[in-house]
């Protein structure tokens, strides 16, 4: 093999590791704003959970009055 070819073969391979860890941080990238938007969820599933727990509680416990007649009225009137 002569020197230009090894040269450019050399040129070639360090061309595609450049590459090859420009995708690996891209994906790295993409994996930590995935688990960061799982974590956000995570967190909103449970706040949803806990408020619909609440929610149960306070009507299987009768704290709301179903009758319209004992509702206050609207402010408007």
């Amino acid at each position: 093999m002569n020197p230009s070819a090894i040269d450019e073969r050399l040129v070639d391979l360090e061309t595609r590791l450049a590459f090859q860890e420009q995708a690996m941080q891209e994906l790295s990238d993409a994996l930590a704003a995935s688990r960061d938007e799982e974590a956000r969820n995570a967190l909103l599933l449970h706040r949803a959970l806990d408020e619909l727990r609440q929610l149960r509680s306070t009507l299987s416990s009768g704290a709301v009055n179903a009758d319209p007649a004992q509702e206050p009225p609207p402010p408007h009137y």
